[in-house]
């Protein structure tokens, strides 16, 4: 399996258990419940997240040599966000190669965002860890690249818009509330609902607050605008 997940990053690690930690879901860790219950994907993500971010906005610099900091912090946002990881873990086909429970295989985990999302960040800190940030820096911007030269415009953040729609109106900032919170610890999921004054109320899902919140920001902004175009 190693040299097959391998040949989907491009990359051959030095430390073959750096490869090993990151592809591991907290699922079995958690199923050992012993001393080195903590070998998992979760602390090389935490790390991934930072170097994630870092390489992004490099890069981003670099292609914008004019364009000002709020600009460059839209697109970054945009590219280390949720979706963007889940696109490139699916073309690397990430979800194959995690190690977990046959009780979270069975549940769809291979193909969970959120676990597609954290082993990707979690590689992203083993390859910092195994051969430094020059390492790091070639694999994100190999499969980074696509994401960076389709974002033409800096994406505008749901909740932002909506807050600018309701703010341009007169109108109170919307207001979100947790409507129910279910699935294991390591894995929660949460349904959130978005109220502005004068336009229905909605609901939606996602693997962590800030998910939910988007995404009930963005059904609430269609219904707004088909709406707006049916006046």
């Amino acid at each position: 399996m190693v040299d097959k997940i391998e040949k989907a990053l491009s990359y051959s690690f030095k430390n073959h258990s750096l490869l090993e930690e990151a592809l591991t879901h907290p699922s079995i860790s958690k199923q050992r419940c012993d001393k080195i219950s903590f070998f998992n994907y979760e602390r090389f993500e935490f790390l991934g997240d930072a170097v994630l971010g870092l390489v992004i906005a490099e890069l981003l610099i670099n292609k914008y040599p004019e364009e000002k900091e709020g600009s460059l912090a839209k697109r970054l946002a945009g590219l280390v966000r949720g979706e963007a990881l889940a696109c490139v873990a699916r073309k690397l086909n990430i979800g194959e190669f995690i190690k977990m429970t046959q009780g979270e295989e069975v549940m769809g985990g291979r193909d969970n965002s959120s676990n597609i999302e954290n082993t990707l960040e979690a590689i992203i800190g083993a390859i910092y860890i195994d051969s430094g940030l020059e390492g790091a820096r070639d694999f994100i911007g190999r499969h980074w690249i696509e994401l960076i030269d389709n974002m033409k415009e800096p994406p505008k953040d749901p909740k932002t818009e909506l807050q600018e729609w309701s703010q341009g109106r007169g109108l109170p900032i919307p207001e979100y509330k947790v409507i129910k919170q279910t699935g294991p610890s390591h894995d929660p999921y949460f349904e959130i609902s978005v109220k502005v004054e004068g336009v229905e109320e909605v609901t939606a899902d996602g693997h962590s607050k800030k998910k939910a919140e988007k995404n009930a920001a963005k059904k609430l902004l269609k219904i707004i605008k088909e709406e707006d175009s049916g006046k």
